[in-house]
């Protein structure tokens, strides 16, 4: 019998997960395929590749060799078919994954000028937090994210596609109370304890409080909330004050009619939105195309945001 790329399959999942239902579920088969097949590998290579006791599993010295390899292995064949895949450049099936700060704003506009430039695309769009995209993206689950960057993370080909904005969104009175007599808004001017932030996992939560130099630990009082969206009808209701990406600055005043915003002095707090992938493929045309359409899609919204009245 020889090795097959279904038990390099099943042993990185089983090493991944640690436990033979999870790695089954995982593979889409019975746990006893998985472990048939798991024990057809040590018997051709005869040698044990797991330890199995009442704590779980874990890898011999044998199973890390074997795990290391089958892992290059799977990545040599990403490559290759990512090679043959875009060759063509930006068709076929595409999987992007967007952050939820972003998706509501940049797709409505990104996704005509898409499909207008590219026939035959098949795409499929996810939208999630920045460390499940990423997870993703480096399991092979996506083919291109747009995240804020940078994103941390090595091996990663980054495409910086514009620069978002932060806005000061409250009610008038609120925001009037921060600056006082004062010509010109600072983020340290802003009480920690009136602060709006997203639950935890989004990075909008972590970047602006990396603005005003905190932690969620420096807050007594912590509303998270899961959307953006949320977050806005809070901070119009007075029960506080946030950060609005300019991106986002449109919509959410239309839907929340009571929201104010106003402009940071300069140097403006903001992130940078961009696209990223694997650098696996030679063929970098369907990237390249795919980040310039984003990226006008991206400068139209933050240009029209931006005459709006009030800033």
């Amino acid at each position: 019998m020889n090795i097959t790329l279904r038990q390099l399959t099943y042993v990185i999942a089983l090493a991944e997960t640690r436990h033979f239902g999870q790695a089954a579920a995982r593979c889409h088969v019975t746990q006893p395929a998985l472990s048939n097949q798991i024990k057809e590998l040590e018997d051709r290579l005869q040698t044990p590749l797991f330890l199995r006791d009442r704590k779980g599993v874990s890898l011999t010295s044998a199973g890390q060799d074997v795990l290391a390899t089958a892992k290059r292995i799977m990545a040599e064949l990403e490559r290759m078919e990512d090679a043959v895949h875009w060759q063509k450049g930006l068709t076929g099936r595409l999987r992007l994954g967007v952050i939820p700060t972003v998706a509501p704003y940049l797709l409505p506009i990104a996704l005509p000028l898409i499909r207008a430039r590219t026939t035959g695309l098949d795409l499929r769009l996810r939208e999630a937090q920045t460390a499940d995209l990423l997870a993703d993206l480096e399991e092979g689950r996506l083919d291109a994210a747009i995240i804020a960057l940078p994103s941390g993370v090595t091996g990663l080909v980054e495409a910086p596609l514009f620069t978002d904005r932060f806005l000061l969104a409250g009610t008038s009175a609120q925001i009037e109370r921060i600056t006082g007599t004062r010509a010109s808004l600072h983020p340290a001017m802003i009480d920690p304890e009136l602060l709006l932030l997203l639950e935890e996992g989004h990075c909008l939560a972590d970047q602006a409080l990396e603005v005003c130099g905190l932690r969620r630990r420096d807050r007594r009082v912590d509303l998270g909330a899961a959307s953006l969206g949320t977050l806005c009808r809070l901070a119009a209701g007075g029960l506080g004050v946030t950060f609005l990406p300019e991106l986002a600055r449109g919509d959410e005043q239309k839907a929340t009619p009571d929201l104010a915003v106003a402009r940071f002095a300069q140097p403006e707090p903001c992130r940078t939105i961009g696209l990223v992938r694997r650098n696996l493929s030679v063929h970098t045309d369907w990237f390249d195309t795919l980040a310039g359409l984003l990226q006008q899609a991206g400068t139209q919204v933050v240009r029209d945001t931006g005459h709006a009245p009030g800033t």
